[in-house]
């Protein structure tokens, strides 16, 4: 990228980095502003172009089904396998032989996989599924580090019609045990264990921990990753490389690609919410392929000869969307490393940038935060000149860390793409193109094909520069269908506050050039390192620790984390309060939620701020902490 704007000499003006001509020459969509008329003038007409691009079995009937809002339905009639177009057709040309999968384990071992191998290992892995059982519509669970068994798992799930639910492999036993029961998986897929940060995590101990609580599904299948010894139980558990063995076909490493109707499910994807309950996230094959294609292929760009490297996890939606399904439906290739990002130095990353020649890096501000710490003198260790693009992803980034991220690492020349978007959008919402101007901290505008707007509690749109809460007016391809099992709670949850809206649960304000910038969450979800945790599901948590009475959590602001937990914790009598209790109780929250769940501070009260309904009130304990005004009090108890 070219100069920054008069900002620096006249702080009034907008800071905006503008692109080079040899970015707008090269560019997918040269002209942004265009593309986004265009889909403007027909959006139907727009995202039929864009299905396009993909194969289907058979063509759809109609684009978008809106007879029965909000359940929308994307290109009714079609035919589809995301699989069709993540791997069938690429093994049909001369991609089979391209690399699909690079992979770095923490400890430095390496493996690659082609389309053609991965295709062949999908294969395989799915005529194990299919010998257990598993038919369309059965839910598959996926508990396991950050390793290619896992795409494999996924993608064979796909293969067969079956649901996959992947849960991060950070989270513990209780948030496990609450995703099994409520997807009432037939099979779980687990490994021994995982690497991160020089430890090994034990998922095999959790996973058998996890089954003890709830009913125990038909089958447990565990890759052998670490080589730890596990507990097997006879009749319930194998291990993956046996079953991948086995002559369980004629050909095993032939399996036909279910067709599957463009409205049937995919997969289901937890996410925290107000109540205690996550929420199931159900997306399907059709939409959701041509989302993430669109979006991948627009705002990174994507050629054949890049190397494109997402940093998250394949438990999250980053990693469903744009580690597993859109780079390989783009037939990119795609490099996945196991653990933590300074083991063992804080170059870990950068020497993998310059070792691999990656050339689309896109990471969390939390991350960046974090590297930030360890100064300049490690990525300048490092030859960082494959890279052309920068990505970021799960919060809003600062423009101090987008400065540093832009100046360090990126070396002035490379554009970073700050994408907004949600589980339940599923792709990218707000983000930019690589021909784009860009301002650091904002979002950009809404991606072409999608209609935004902030607005006030009556649904009418703000001001330009005055905050409110943004919502997505039109629906989308990618966007969720519902929430499994629970489709009165997808109703009340995200389209009941404005009559034909979808709310998103953030803030935001749009500025002078209909650039957004997102504030923040507006519900009772605090997001940690990007990680969204609901304020019910923790103070559950905590409650279930013996010397707890009562529990409310909030979320303060945190220089490395974004937002970090603070929680106020009420003892049962008989208990005193003191570090080495606290200590043990973020333990055990640590035990029941994932490591990622663990409070930056405790504090121990005698009372809690409450409505005269009983309801904590969490913005008082948030104003207390921060020292501001309390605002209106007056439904609170005492």
């Amino acid at each position: 990228m070219s100069q920054e704007s008069a900002a620096k000499q006249n702080p009034a003006v907008d800071e905006i980095y503008h692109p080079s001509p040899d970015i707008v020459a090269q560019a997918n969509v040269p002209d942004p502003e265009r593309l986004r008329e265009e889909a403007a003038r027909d959006i139907q007409a727009y995202w039929a172009k864009r299905a396009e691009e993909l194969e289907w079995y058979a063509p759809w009937e109609k684009v978008l089904d809106d007879s029965n809002k909000p359940f929308y339905q994307w290109f009714t009639g079609g035919k589809t396998n995301i699989v069709l177009n993540a791997l069938d057709r690429h093994v049909r040309t001369w991609r089979r032989n391209k690399l699909a999968l690079i992979w770095e384990s923490e400890k430095g071992d390496l493996r690659t996989l082609s389309y053609h191998a991965l295709n062949r290992e999908v294969c395989k892995f799915a005529n194990v599924l299919k010998s257990m059982g598993v038919v369309k519509g059965d839910r598959v669970t996926i508990y396991m580090p950050r390793i290619p068994e896992t795409v494999i798992a996924m993608l064979a799930t796909a293969k067969i019609g079956a649901i996959h639910s992947v849960v991060y492999g950070g989270f513990s036993v209780e948030a496990l045990h609450g995703r099994i029961e409520d997807s009432e998986s037939k099979v779980i897929i687990t490994a021994d264990g995982g690497n991160m940060n020089g430890k090994k995590v034990e998922l095999k101990k959790i996973v058998d921990e996890a089954l003890q609580r709830s009913g125990a599904p038909e089958h447990v299948v565990v890759v052998r990753h670490l080589g730890l010894d596990v507990m097997m139980e006879q009749g319930r558990d194998y291990w993956y490389h046996e079953l991948m063995s086995l002559p369980l076909t004629r050909n095993p490493m032939r399996c036909e690609t279910e067709v599957m109707d463009a409205e049937d499910p995919l997969f289901i994807l937890y996410t925290s919410g107000t109540t205690g309950k996550p929420k199931a996230i159900l997306h399907t094959h059709g939409g959701y392929s041509v989302g993430v294609h669109a979006t991948l292929k627009d705002v990174f760009d994507l050629k054949e000869e890049d190397r494109w490297w997402c940093t998250a996890d394949p438990g999250w939606i980053t990693g469903h969307s744009y580690i597993v399904y859109a780079p390989l439906l783009a037939g990119a290739t795609s490099f996945m490393y196991e653990g933590a990002p300074t083991y063992p130095y804080p170059d870990r990353w950068w020497s993998m940038i310059e070792k691999y020649g990656i050339t689309i890096f896109y990471s969390t501000p939390t991350a960046i935060r974090g590297l930030m710490r360890f100064g300049t003198s490690w990525p300048n260790r490092h030859d960082l000149s494959s890279l052309r693009l920068l990505g970021s992803v799960g919060e809003p980034i600062n423009p101090e860390a987008w400065r540093w991220f832009h100046k360090n690492i990126g070396k002035e020349k490379c554009p970073i793409m700050d994408t907004w978007w949600q589980t339940e959008t599923g792709a990218f919402m707000i983000a930019p193109m690589p021909a784009m101007p860009l301002k650091p901290g904002s979002g950009t505008k809404p991606l072409p094909g999608i209609t935004a707007e902030v607005v006030n509690e009556e649904g009418k749109p703000v001001k330009d520069g005055d905050e409110g809460f943004l919502v997505l007016k039109n629906p989308w391809p990618a966007m969720m269908r519902t929430i499994f099992k629970d489709p009165d709670r997808y109703v009340q949850t995200y389209w009941s506050k404005f009559k034909d809206f979808y709310f998103v649960g953030d803030s935001a304000r749009r500025d002078k050039d209909g650039y957004f910038w997102i504030i923040g969450r507006v519900d009772d979800v605090i997001k940690v390192s990007g990680y969204r945790l609901g304020t019910a599901e923790l103070e559950s948590a905590f409650i279930t620790h013996h010397a707890v009475a009562e529990a409310a959590v909030i979320g303060l602001p945190h220089e490395v984390k974004g937002v970090a937990i603070h929680a106020y914790l009420i003892l049962k009598a008989g208990h005193e309060p003191g570090e080495e209790l606290a200590e043990d109780i973020r333990k055990h929250i640590a035990h029941e939620m994932g490591p990622i769940a663990k409070p930056e501070k405790i504090e121990f009260v005698k009372t809690l701020p409450k409505t005269r309904s009983g309801k904590i009130m969490r913005r008082v304990l948030k104003a207390r902490a921060q020292g501001m005004s309390e605002g209106d009090i007056s439904t609170l108890e005492e």
